[in-house]
């Protein structure tokens, strides 16, 4: 399970980075939104989010001892990324369009979560008790 949740968060991120860089004039369509004042802060983002995915493949022959790298960008980034994608909507009124990132990041986040804490247990004879990740 672990492993599938990394490819796909790995393929997620290396698609939104690649848009970002990309194709920004269309994400921005879709989206509805005016142009970036200054769009380097949305290309800077899509290198951002290319390099987090790029970096999910490279940790896939050891993921054991890349646990830490899941939880950072899974649970920590992403869930902390619909968070603010919410937060963003309520106080500042984005457009209700950038809640499907929210709604993507927050279930991308809770599953990881929910791979790492199943496949801890599992490593640890599936006691029922989640030991240190």
């Amino acid at each position: 399970m672990l492993r599938g949740v990394v490819i796909v968060s790995g393929i997620y991120d290396v698609l939104l980075g690649g848009a970002l860089l990309f194709a920004l004039d269309e994400v921005r369509q879709l989206f509805g939104t005016e142009p970036p004042r200054f769009p380097i802060h949305a290309n800077l983002n899509g290198l951002f989010a290319l390099a987090v995915g790029l970096g999910y493949f490279a940790i896939l022959r050891n993921l054991d001892a890349n646990r830490w790298y899941i939880w950072i960008m899974g649970p920590v980034l992403k869930g902390g990324g619909a968070l603010l994608f919410v937060l963003d909507f309520v106080w500042r009124d984005s457009p209700s369009l950038f809640l499907a990132f929210a709604a993507s990041d927050g279930v991308l986040a809770a599953v990881t979560a929910v791979a790492l804490v199943v496949s801890s247990q599992r490593s640890r004879g599936g006691n029922g008790v989640a030991g240190p990740v």
